[in-house]
């Protein structure tokens, strides 16, 4: 994947994006556990991240969450998808919020993918807590015997050599460190795209949701548990 300039226009944008539509703290706690009246009989998944996970700009049935679900039952399995992205959260925040996020499902999820540290990023943390972060997120996840998954995110280039140096090995590194599986930079072939983007230029348009979900699903689906019945890796 190319860094060039759209990256940092992309990314250098978001930061100011992401910060004006973070919600108050007590919205943030309304967001961080969607109420679900029961669960189908199949996999549960939770995305677990920003604006970029919550659907930002989108209407309810455009964001990354439904177009994932939709995506994975068109294999035929009864796969539901909860959003528990919050717009403007950060590592710490998302820490804060992963045991309420949990306990507020009606069952153990089969799968939670994290998407967070880009406004740790783009405020400039210390890429050392950004890290420190992830690590209890996935470290919780592992207490609770719950598997889970990283979407990678990267330095933008005003923050300089040193910090990408320090930033964009987090991912790769923790997925290494905790058995855990990682996937691309969640922008991946929309980034830089305008007719994939929303006005601001930096949020993914419905478009841009069904591209990157075209792109994931495949993998996620084959992070799921086997169907009932089925071979194992099916």
């Amino acid at each position: 994947m190319r860094s060039g300039w759209w990256l940092y226009v992309v990314l250098a944008g978001l930061c100011q994006i992401i910060v004006a539509c973070s919600p108050p703290d007590d919205a943030r706690k309304t967001q961080a556990a969607p109420a679900l009246a029961a669960v189908a009989d199949g996999p549960l998944v939770v995305i677990f991240g920003d604006s970029l996970f919550a659907g930002y700009g989108l209407e309810p049935s455009q964001g990354f969450a439904p177009a994932l679900e939709r995506a994975l039952r068109r294999s035929g399995r009864a796969v539901t998808v909860v959003n528990a992205g919050v717009s403007g959260d950060t590592t710490a925040a998302g820490l804060a919020r992963l045991g309420f996020t949990l306990d507020g499902l009606p069952r153990k999820p089969d799968l939670v993918i994290v998407g967070l540290g880009a406004n740790d990023m783009l405020r400039g943390l210390s890429p050392a807590q950004t890290r420190a972060n992830l690590g209890a997120i996935l470290d919780e996840l592992d207490r609770r015997k719950v598997r889970a998954a990283l979407t990678t995110m990267l330095a933008a280039p005003n923050l300089g050599e040193d910090y990408a140096q320090a930033f964009n090995p987090i991912y790769p590194d923790l997925a290494r460190q905790r058995g855990v599986r990682v996937y691309p930079f969640f922008l991946e072939g929309v980034a830089g795209r305008p007719e994939r983007l929303l006005p601001d230029g930096m949020h993914p348009n419905a478009q841009g949701v069904e591209d990157i979900t075209a792109r994931l699903a495949p993998r996620i689906a084959g992070d799921l548990p086997a169907a009932p019945g089925a071979p194992a890796g099916s």
